[in-house]
């Protein structure tokens, strides 16, 4: 089948959505966000993106039926965690703590929360017989993008709301999962 541009752009941008919530909710909760760490959440969201489209591509129906039962629940449990935390530290009342919070470890495990279903895209592409680096190029720049962009509009938002955000923070992240859980 001939590689189809505008295919592959919708469904980059339908993998970012959860990759652009989480990001805005980070900029709502990290009030002294830097651009430094802004940029790693962008290589994080993005890079993931693109790795899984790639490892489904390759590893295709030996293990898909495993990882498509599976990838929901890990996705789901990864989220109630971190949003679960994320409520705990907001009501912990140590504000410098809850709000400039950042971590490898978590944005990491955001990443690859946020980046399952993208490994049965790549089992698709297979299928499709599609061309999986430019596909995977694609949905990794579009997921870049998408989580700046994120990051920058939680921030204007959590300035006008105030720190309690990080409450909602937590329950949005928590939604995310039960939408991955679900399959919405």
């Amino acid at each position: 089948m001939v590689f189809n541009l505008i295919s592959t752009l919708l469904v980059a941008v339908a993998l970012a959505m959860d990759a652009f919530s989480v990001s805005m909710t980070k900029g709502f909760t990290q009030k002294h966000i830097t651009k430094l760490q802004i940029l790693f959440y962008g290589l994080f969201f993005g890079g993931f993106q693109a790795i899984m489209p790639i490892i489904g591509y390759y590893c295709g129906n030996i293990i898909a039926g495993i990882v498509n039962a599976l990838a929901p629940i890990i996705g789901f449990i990864l989220l109630l965690l971190i949003g679960l935390n994320m409520i705990r530290e907001s009501l912990s009342g140590d504000d410098e703590e809850v709000t400039d919070s950042f971590s490898f470890k978590e944005v990491t495990l955001l990443a690859i929360a946020t980046s399952i279903d993208a490994f049965a895209v790549g089992i698709t592409i297979a299928l499709l017989k599609d061309p999986i680096l430019i596909s995977s190029v694609i949905i990794g720049v579009v997921a870049f993008m998408f989580s700046i962009v994120g990051i920058f509009i939680g921030r204007k938002l959590g300035d006008y709301v105030g720190n309690k955000f990080q409450i909602l923070g937590g329950v949005i992240l928590i939604l995310i999962g039960v939408k991955i859980l679900l399959g919405f």
